[in-house]
């Protein structure tokens, strides 16, 4: 399992704040093996969506894991209560868990498949 980093970039709001930033995982592959996004710790941030771009492949499946301790992941849900599990691209949701951790794991594919997740990110008010 290859480590994928991300990189963050923060919003600017007309005031020169940023309460807004987007964080990317790029080239998450299936071959040789299933990538996984580097942990990216954002408690501090209350509402999350996520969108998946790239090429799914044979059989392409990427999930949104979670976790609080940093070692235990568990797939995160939309507000509807589904796995936040895509098998297809160019799909947003929005994430209902608030967790220390946030990643993405590709679970399934083949040597054409490639994601990019790109997550919204808002301080809480």
């Amino acid at each position: 399992m290859a480590v994928r980093n991300y990189a963050k970039t923060g919003v600017p709001l007309g005031d020169g704040r940023y309460e807004v930033a987007i964080v990317t995982w790029s080239g998450l592959i299936a071959t040789p093996e299933l990538d996984t996004g580097q942990p990216f710790e954002a408690p501090h941030f209350a509402d999350r969506s996520v969108q998946i771009l790239g090429v799914l492949g044979v059989g392409g499946n990427v999930v949104i894991e979670g976790s609080n301790d940093g070692v235990n992941y568990a797939t995160l849900t939309d507000p509807q209560g589904n796995p936040l599990t895509f098998n297809a691209i160019n799909r947003l949701e929005a994430v209902t868990e608030l967790t220390r951790h946030i990643r993405p794991r590709v679970t399934a594919g083949d040597g054409s498949t490639s994601f990019t997740v790109v997550m919204l990110v808002r301080l809480s008010p």
